[in-house]
């Protein structure tokens, strides 16, 4: 895996078929697969097992949990015969809740989820979180670490603060990576692969830059060709 970059394909589909063929497309350039909502409502467990019986691809399970802590221990213990590399769940649930999920998956890097790239400063406002998001994410980034957490998700624009707060060890992954031209869509803070690297970033999440191409097999080697060697070379590849 170590010749491969540190990018997570996001699966973000109700179609399976479609999963895999993104998935076996982009094997030989990124490291990871990342199965959402979106596929894991539409097809379970079977989801993860195709996308892992085509590739050797690390699993990013992004469910995102965020309830009571017993209830969040369930849905892990639930997902547990999966064994995915990397598990979700939203750090605003509490360091109790991140913590029910980190005892029932110990071999899992449960992974917090800080602030939504969705969301703008005035989209924070309007929830009642003043201040900038960086402030948010730092806050929630350590609460979840000192639960156990380790590894987390931030966007780009954040991520140095949050490596400089929660220190090495921890993996930072950033979705809202978007190469220079491409559409934001619905991102709202976003970087470049290579900015996002040279930041502190451990693993890049890359949706509809690769899965919308027409080739994206050739788009996920361009996107991997373009991290500049250095930034390739230290990164923290998931294995």
């Amino acid at each position: 895996m170590s010749d491969r970059a540190p990018i997570a394909v996001a699966l973000d589909t109700n179609d399976l078929a479609s999963a895999v063929r993104w998935a076996t497309a982009a094997a030989p350039h990124v490291s990871t697969a990342k199965i959402g909502l979106e596929l894991f409502c539409a097809e379970g467990g079977a989801a993860v097992e195709k996308v892992r019986a085509g590739t050797d691809l690390d699993i990013f399970l992004d469910l995102k949990l965020h309830d009571i802590p017993s209830t969040v221990a369930g849905a892990a213990r639930s997902v547990a015969p999966l064994a995915p590399t990397y598990l979700t769940v939203h750090a605003a649930g509490g360091p109790a809740m991140v913590a029910a999920a980190v005892a029932e998956l110990p071999r899992t890097q449960i992974t917090a989820v800080t602030v939504l790239t969705s969301l703008s400063a005035a989209d924070l406002e309007l929830l009642g979180i003043a201040g900038p998001p960086e402030d948010a994410v730092v806050r929630l980034a350590v609460l979840a670490v000192e639960a156990g957490a380790r590894a987390l998700v931030c966007s780009p624009q954040e991520v140095a603060t949050v490596r400089a707060a929660v220190g090495a060890g921890i993996t930072l992954i950033t979705p809202g990576v978007r190469p220079a031209g491409a559409n934001a869509d619905d991102q709202a803070r976003i970087a470049t692969p290579d900015r996002a690297l040279a930041d502190g970033a451990d693993l890049l999440v890359i949706g509809r830059p690769i899965t919308g191409a027409a080739d994206p097999g050739g788009a996920a080697a361009a996107i991997a060709a373009s991290i500049r060697p250095d930034e390739l070379r230290n990164a923290v590849l998931p294995r």
